[in-house]
C-alpha cells in the first residue's frame, strides 16, 4: 500500500487540514512527524468547524490511529485542553485512537516564558514566533537537556532530567531579568500531568513499522510550510524544526524508503504570516481583496496574514527540496472575479535576473519579482467538483502553474468543504 506524506509547499497556511482529512478517509494511520501547537489546522466537516493544533488532523474522523511523532514538540497542558475541546464537539478520542511517541520532547511553562521575553526585546530584530516555546523547546531537545513523554513515568528520572534543564535556564532567565524557575512547583506540575499523557505513550517507530508491514496506508501529516524549514526556510523568519518531506522519516522512526508520494500543499496565491522576505506581498487594493476573500488570519493567533500574488519560483524551489510527486491547490475560488491575474515568474537582484529565490536574507530582500500576466475570470469556481465545473481562464491558470513549478497538479480544492475537490491523481494508487 501507498505511504503519502503530506507538506506545504509556501509559508504555511495553505489548506492542509482539509487535504489531510480528505485524504485521512482512506488511511489507517495519520501521522504528525515536526512543529508543535504553534501550527494550525482548520477542518470544516458537515458544518461542523474543528480547530487543531497539536493533535493529528485524523482524530476527526472514526477508526483511524492518530499519532503524534518524535519529531514533533509536545505542551502537555495543551494536549490536554485541545482532547477536551474536541471530545466537547463529539469526537472521541482514546489510547486505542490516539498514540504519543515516548521519545516525545515536552515544552514546559519556561520555554513559553522564554520565548516571549527574547521576542519582547526591542534591540533585537523578532523573528515573529508564536510566543508558545516551540523554538526553545527545540533547543534543549538539540541540548540533550529536554524532558521526554517517557521521563513522565520515573519519578527519580524525572527530577534529575528536570535538574539539567534549570541550570541551563536559570542561568538564561538570570540575565534576561527574570525570576528563577520553583523547582518543586514544576515537579508538581509534571506530576500531575504525567496520567494524562502517559496513558496514550507507545513506541511509536515499532507501530509504525508494524503497520508498514501488515500493508497499512500512512498519511504523514505536516505543519506549517516548506519555507519555514529550519534549513531551507527564508532564515531567520523560520521555525525551529524541519519542515520538508524528508522529516517525516525521523520524525517518526520509519525509513525514507516507505514513502512513496509527496503532495504538496500550494495556495493558489500567497500568503506569510509574522516577519520575513515576502518578493510578491501587496499592500495595495488586489491585496486587501485576496486576505478578505480568503479569510486570511491565522488560526492559532489570529493574526492577519500578508498576501501576494503567486509564486512560481518558491514553489518550484520547494517541490524540488521535499521532492514533490503532485501538489494540492487550493482556495482557487478566491481568485474568482480578478480580470488579471500575476504569476511570478523570477527576479531581478541587482539587475541580475534570477530563477530562484537566494540564501542571504538581504538578498531576499532586494529580490524584485518579475511577473507574467494572465487573463482571470468572472464566474465562480467555488464548490467546482469537475474540470468540467471550472472555467476555461481557470484551467489555463492551473495548467500554467503546473509548467512554472515543474510539477504536475494531483488535487484541486474549490472551498473548505472537503468534498469539493477534484482529484486527479490519486496519491494513494499503488
Amino acid at each position: 500500500m501507498a505511504n503519502v506524506v503530506v507538506v506545504g509547499a509556501q509559508w504555511g497556511d495553505e489548506g492542509k487540514g482539509k487535504i489531510v482529512d480528505w485524504l485521512s478517509e482512506r488511511a489507517d494511520v495519520i501521522a504528525r512527524f515536526q512543529g508543535g501547537h504553534n501550527a494550525g489546522h482548520t477542518l470544516v466537516i458537515d458544518g461542523q468547524v474543528y480547530k487543531l493544533h497539536a493533535l493529528p488532523s485524523g482524530v476527526v474522523r472514526g477508526g483511524k490511529l492518530s499519532v503524534i511523532g518524535n519529531g514533533v514538540v509536545l505542551d502537555p497542558w495543551h494536549l490536554v485542553k485541545e482532547i477536551e475541546t474536541i471530545r466537547g464537539q463529539g469526537v472521541e478520542i482514546t489510547p486505542e485512537t490516539l498514540m504519543i511517541a515516548e521519545n516525545t520532547p515536552l515544552i514546559l511553562p519556561f520555554h513559553g516564558e522564554l520565548d516571549r521575553a527574547r521576542e519582547s526585546q526591542t534591540s533585537v530584530a523578532k523573528i515573529g514566533t508564536t510566543g508558545r516555546g516551540i523554538g526553545p523547546a527545540y533547543e534543549d531537545k538539540v541540548g540533550r537537556r529536554v524532558i521526554r513523554v517517557a521521563d513522565l513515568a520515573d519519578g527519580a528520572t524525572l527530577e534529575l532530567r528536570v535538574d539539567r534543564a534549570l541550570i541551563h535556564h536559570n542561568a538564561l532567565r538570570a540575565g534576561l531579568g527574570l525570576e528563577a524557575i520553583d523547582r518543586d512547583a514544576l515537579l508538581a506540575q509534571l506530576r500531575e500531568i504525567a496520567p494524562e499523557i502517559l496513558q496514550y505513550a507507545a513506541p511509536v517507530w515499532k507501530v509504525m513499522n508494524e503497520k508498514r508491514k501488515a500493508g497499512k496506508r500512512i498519511l504523514f501529516e505536516g505543519a506549517q510550510g516548506a519555507l519555514l524549514d529550519i534549513d531551507f526556510g527564508t532564515y531567520p523568519f523560520v521555525t525551529s524544526s524541519n519542515v520538508i518531506a524528508g522529516q517525516a522519516a525521523t520524525g517518526t522512526g520509519i525509513g525514507p524508503g516507505s514513502i512513496d508520494f509527496v503532495l504538496g500543499i500550494v495556495k493558489a496565491y500567497t500568503t506569510r504570516v509574522g516577519e520575513g522576505p515576502f518578493p510578491t506581498e501587496l499592500h495595495d487594493a488586489d491585496g486587501q481583496r485576496l486576505g478578505e476573500r480568503g479569510h486570511e488570519f491565522g488560526t492559532t493567533t489570529g493574526r492577519k496574514r500578508r498576501c501576494g500574488w503567486f509564486d512560481a519560483c518558491l514553489v518550484r524551489q520547494t517541490c524540488a527540496t521535499s521532492g514533490v510527486n503532485g501538489i494540492a491547490l487550493t482556495k482557487l475560488d478566491v481568485l474568482d472575479g480578478f480580470d488579471t491575474l500575476k504569476i511570478c515568474v523570477g527576479y531581478e537582484l541587482d539587475g541580475v535576473r534570477l530563477d530562484y529565490l537566494p540564501t542571504a536574507t538581504d538578498q531576499q530582500e532586494r529580490c524584485v519579482p518579475v511577473y507574467e500576466e494572465m487573463p482571470g475570470w468572472s464566474e465562480s469556481t467555488e464548490g467546482a467538483r469537475s474540470w468540467a465545473d471550472l472555467p476555461a481562464n481557470a484551467i489555463k491558470y492551473v495548467r500554467r502553474v503546473e509548467e512554472l513549478i515543474e510539477c504536475p497538479v494531483a488535487l484541486l480544492s474549490t472551498s473548505p468543504e472537503r468534498e469539493d475537490t477534484i482529484l486527479v491523481t490519486d496519491p494513494f494508487a499503488d
